[in-house]
């Protein structure tokens, strides 16, 4: 029997900048497209090239994501980090921690230096929670 695929959308996180949603629940896992520090009511970034900024916008729009679906940083199992530079590792990782400070487990990550990111941010943040 196939899962049930459904789209995820609110307007407390920005709308997709490109053709894809900005979540998709495939049975009980949710898969969370790359959010990026965009105010969701104004388009525009957030932060001023201040990567903590910009990871603790990131992690309010995804947090808005999973709360449509029902989910919270809690049922997070994955994420992947995406960074313009790596040497912004250790100031992210503040930030991040503080996201997921609640959870019993901390999600399994990855954490890369990208060669650019959507409209010039410096970092980007995605994840898969099950439901």
């Amino acid at each position: 029997m196939a899962k049930e695929i459904k789209e995820i959308q609110t307007n407390d996180a920005p709308a997709p900048v490109g053709p894809y949603s900005q979540a998709v629940l495939a049975g009980s896992t949710l898969y969370c497209s790359g959010s990026i520090a965009l105010d969701p009511a104004t388009g525009e970034f957030v932060g001023g090239g201040d990567v903590q900024e910009e990871a603790r916008q990131c992690l309010k729009n995804m947090d808005a994501i999973l709360k449509e679906a029902g989910a919270s940083a809690s049922n997070v199992v994955r994420c992947t980090v995406f960074l313009s530079d790596l040497n912004d590792f250790s100031k992210v990782n503040e930030i991040y921690s503080e996201y997921f400070k609640d959870n019993a487990v901390a999600p399994s990550r990855s954490c890369v230096q990208a060669a650019a990111l959507p409209k010039g941010a410096l970092v980007e943040i995605d994840c898969i929670a099950e439901l």
